[in-house]
């Protein structure tokens, strides 16, 4: 019987077939750049929170709880990201068919918070809205819950329902009234702007999921009608549209448009690569609410359109990345898990859309903040719990492209 050796002169060493799939398999056990990408943007948040937030201490306003700290704002959104991370990890060992599951009753839960909302001693009232439950160390705002929540019902609908996608009464109709609850409620506290993002999450999924192009069109005819109608019979956000139309009156800069014009200037004083970090005017008691729903005006204030581009990219990188993993997820039989994914997608790039439009003067202002960046507690939990669930999708997608089971 011939020697046989263990290696070829001149050549590699044999590899046993264990070695040999070991080496095939290059595939990362989770998205590891989708990772990176979210943390950098959490801490370059976190960053230009303490600087748009450093001279608030000098405000009457948040006198009262900052007491001259100028690190307050960042200490608190420093343990909204930890909290975020923590949250996260815990969401990521959930199975997507867990969360399919849960999604009615996470959606029946949501309901309820969003009805304590409106009750007189349990929501929280800031800024002449009634958005928030006090949870005592932060207040919780139930809207923001409700847009995870919004793309896990609309996705379990869309498969539970897929052979009356084209039906209108058995089709669409059960969501629609559930998203027009859910609308009723928002606008009672009032928060347009988180309506309309959930609409677009509903529709979003809806049309992914092969509802009927003609009914699809139809609807967003409707919608618009509706947006109009609102928007036309409100006396406080017809001043605003018309306002944002022509923000350079002199009646409107000095009123309903003072945080479009201020947050143009701040863009304008930043240029190509911005006044330096922590340099900002506009942040000094000049543009109302700069750590939160302007906080890119101070970005491209101190960073100038090189870091408002670089902030754009990433986004843009994550949203992406969103439906790619979305439309691996369908091409292996995924199909909530693949329209969960693109439904993440849509809200991440629907928010950051609308906050930078609001910031640029491309749409009327709209109280919504920037995913992942803004100061706040809630949004920055909601917004990590959607992108575990993403990285989860993604993992799964993983295990069964390896051939291994859940």
């Amino acid at each position: 019987m011939p020697l046989q050796l263990p290696f070829r002169f001149g050549s590699k060493s044999a590899e046993t077939p264990l070695e040999s799939r070991a080496r095939q398999s290059k595939m990362m056990e989770y998205d590891q750049p989708l990772v990176w990408v979210t943390l950098l943007l959490m801490l370059l948040g976190m960053v230009m929170v303490y600087s748009a937030s450093i001279s608030l201490p000098d405000s009457p306003k948040f006198a009262n709880y900052v007491r001259w700290q100028n690190t307050y704002f960042l200490q608190r959104q420093a343990m909204f990201i930890a909290v975020s991370l923590v949250v996260g990890l815990f969401v990521f060992r959930i199975r997507v068919a867990d969360l399919q599951k849960a999604a009615p009753y996470l959606f029946i839960g949501t309901l309820v918070l969003l009805v304590l909302v409106l009750i007189p001693g349990i929501g929280v009232v800031v800024n002449g809205g009634r958005r928030w439950l006090s949870l005592k160390v932060f207040n919780v705002q139930p809207s923001e819950l409700m847009k995870v929540v919004a793309v896990l019902y609309a996705a379990d609908y869309t498969v539970r329902k897929q052979e009356y996608m084209h039906k209108l009464t058995k089709g669409f109709m059960p969501m629609a009234a559930a998203v027009g609850f859910v609308g009723l409620l928002l606008l009672l506290e009032p928060d347009l702007g988180a309506f309309g993002v959930i609409v677009c999450i509903a529709m979003g999924i809806l049309f992914l999921g092969g509802i009927n192009a003609i009914w699809f069109g139809g609807i967003g005819a409707v919608l618009v009608v509706i947006f109009g109608s609102i928007i036309a019979l409100s006396k406080f956000r017809r001043e605003r549209y018309f306002a944002y139309l022509n923000p350079w009156e002199e009646d409107n800069a000095l009123n309903k448009a003072y945080q479009l014009t201020h947050s143009l200037i701040a863009f304008g004083r930043g240029e190509i690569f911005g006044v330096g970090l922590g340099g900002s005017v506009e942040k000094l008691h000049y543009l109302p609410e700069a750590h939160t729903d302007f906080l890119l005006a101070v970005i491209g204030e101190e960073l100038g359109l090189a870091g408002v581009l670089v902030v754009i990219a990433l986004f843009y990188w994550i949203i992406k990345r969103a439906f790619d993993i979305g439309r691996q997820a369908i091409a292996i039989d995924q199909t909530f898990a693949g329209l969960t994914a693109k439904g993440i997608g849509i809200w991440i790039g629907v928010q950051t859309f609308i906050n930078m439009g609001v910031n640029l003067g491309l749409l009327p202002t709209k109280g919504l903040t920037l995913p992942l960046m803004s100061y706040g507690g809630t949004g920055v939990v909601i917004n990590c719990i959607g992108l575990a669930i993403l990285l989860r999708i993604d993992y799964e997608n993983r295990v069964l492209m390896r051939g291994g089971r859940l």
